[in-house]
């Protein structure tokens, strides 16, 4: 037991205030959520790939525990954005229970990952994943495997303001690469949305509109599986999470319906754009 006013007992306190937050650290985590809750929704992501650099540059956390905090906050974008999308109906259930059933075991096996490589390699990884990811999506570059047709389902879905979406779903193509969606999320802290996106809306064939939503729903399993994993690992910093969470739910509500009326192309464009200034500033911070 340590005595009072001893070095040890006057580090420990030290350490103490330096994890306090402050009131207007609350504020402006509070205020990232919020516009990290509008970007998030409208492409499709958890919003992991805003929050992990945010935490790791701005408060200095390490590169496990921004991405165990930032799969806290991915469960909250998850199931507001679900709810959004749920009541504009654009979400397919059936291919992304599907997806799910890979997606889970791969968040888990990604959590524990992150024990076996260091922050700065973790950092660099996240880095070059986001500019792959951001050029994928904007040069819609052919990739011959993404075009196998292991197993179509016709698909058709009447959204709320009875806008048609028709294709037929490479549902078991999607199964497979669905398992490296839940990877990611678990090893990288962005609930897989950053793959899973390109995944349905490019391997699976579904229409972007479908794919934002669907990943959302997605996610929802995703997140909660890498995040049980982290907490067993001590990586999640609730009081820092929360914070982000109480913004991103209100977010989440915004960028849902701002999607409804924007086109495919543009939230195509957007999300590019997005990932690709977050990765070279992580590329700034690791090189």
């Amino acid at each position: 037991m340590w005595n009072l006013y001893s070095p040890q007992w006057i580090e420990n306190q030290e350490e103490k205030r330096e994890d306090t937050l402050l009131p207007f650290d609350a504020v402006l985590l509070a205020s990232v959520g919020f516009l990290v809750g509008i970007i998030a929704s409208m492409v499709g992501v958890g919003g992991g790939v805003f929050i992990v650099p945010f935490l790791s540059i701005v408060f200095e956390f390490t590169s496990q525990e921004a991405v165990g905090s930032s799969l806290a906050v991915v469960v909250f974008t998850s199931v507001a954005s679900t709810f959004a999308y749920s009541k504009q109906k654009r979400i397919d259930y059936k291919v992304g229970l599907v997806s799910a059933v890979t997606t889970v075991p791969g968040a888990v096996l990604g959590a524990y990952l992150t024990t076996l490589v260091s922050s700065r390699l973790l950092g660099l990884v996240f880095a070059f994943f986001l500019v792959f990811v951001a050029l994928r999506m904007a040069t819609d570059l052919h990739v011959p495997f993404l075009n196998v047709n292991l197993s179509r389902w016709h698909r058709r879905l009447v959204d709320s303001e009875g806008e048609v979406f028709e294709h037929d779903a490479d549902v078991m193509l999607g199964f497979v690469l669905a398992f490296f969606g839940g990877l990611s999320s678990g090893l990288l802290g962005t609930g897989g949305g950053a793959i899973m996106v390109p995944i349905l809306h490019l391997a699976v064939n579904q229409p972007m509109h479908v794919a934002v939503a669907t990943s959302m729903f997605i996610m929802i399993f995703t997140s909660i599986a890498g995040v049980l994993t982290h907490m067993r690992l001590d990586n999640v910093k609730f009081e820092y999470s929360a914070c982000i969470a109480f913004g991103v739910i209100f977010g989440a509500q915004l960028g849902a319906r701002i999607s409804r009326n924007t086109s495919g192309k543009i939230l195509r464009g957007t999300f590019s754009i997005v990932l690709l200034i977050v990765s070279i500033r992580l590329l700034l911070k690791f090189i």
